[in-house]
């Protein structure tokens, strides 16, 4: 699968993210209007991927997000208590944009070797329709928990299709943990450093399955 068929089974706009959220925290915002809370919401995320690239989430300051969304401060608590309820619901939402399709494809491919490349495509295409979420969810991991436990079950999903593929005879014995994390850290490098594949005219497409190539032939046996 290329990222464009890709893109027409799981894309979704920052409006959709957006109108999950609200449907997700509807206890808890005490705007009622839908289309309202919605739009706000998609500037609120907006603005703070903005900020924390510019200076650091830690380092936002409410007044910050007031400036850049227009929004009074009294407006923006509607949507969140502060600082801490806003990152917990910009983690949760990015965490469950991953699991489901991730899994999805995961749970989709049969033999190993499928399955392995499919997850690899997936998460690179995943960074690629989401590009702000992965950022801000790698820069900030070191501050909540529900992103470790994103970076491990994806780890796990990685590692289990390269056991099952040495027991099957498809891929060569080695240390798969380590494998994994290797493969995880290349899949991170198409959203961190975009720039430099910007700079050397390689798509999303190219730098997927040259990522593949490379995994297949270090694993298959």
């Amino acid at each position: 699968m290329d990222y464009k068929a890709f893109k027409m089974l799981y894309g979704v706009s920052t409006q959709d993210i957006s109108k999950e959220v609200y449907r997700n925290n509807k206890d808890t915002i005490r705007i009622k209007k839908e289309k309202t809370a919605v739009n706000n919401l998609e500037k609120i995320f907006n603005a703070v991927f903005y900020i924390a690239y510019k200076k650091g989430f830690q380092a936002m300051s409410m007044r910050d997000l007031s400036q850049r969304t227009g929004m009074s401060l009294g407006a923006l608590y509607a949507y969140f208590k502060g600082k801490k309820d806003l990152l917990d619901i910009i983690q949760t939402q990015g965490w469950a944009i991953i699991k489901k399709d991730i899994d999805h494809v995961s749970a989709n491919q049969e033999p190993p070797r499928e399955r392995l490349k499919a997850v690899i495509k997936a998460h690179v295409f995943l960074s690629e329709l989401f590009r702000p979420w992965f950022y801000f969810t790698f820069m900030e991991a070191r501050n909540i928990e529900a992103a470790k436990s994103m970076e491990d079950h994806t780890h796990k999903i990685l590692m289990d299709i390269l056991v099952s593929g040495e027991e099957h005879g498809v891929f060569k014995p080695g240390n798969h943990k380590l494998t994994a994390s290797l493969i995880k850290a290349m899949q991170q490098e198409w959203y961190l450093k975009q720039w430099k594949y910007k700079k050397l005219k390689v798509s999303v497409d190219e730098f997927a399955n040259h990522l593949v190539g490379l995994v297949e032939a270090f694993c298959l046996a």
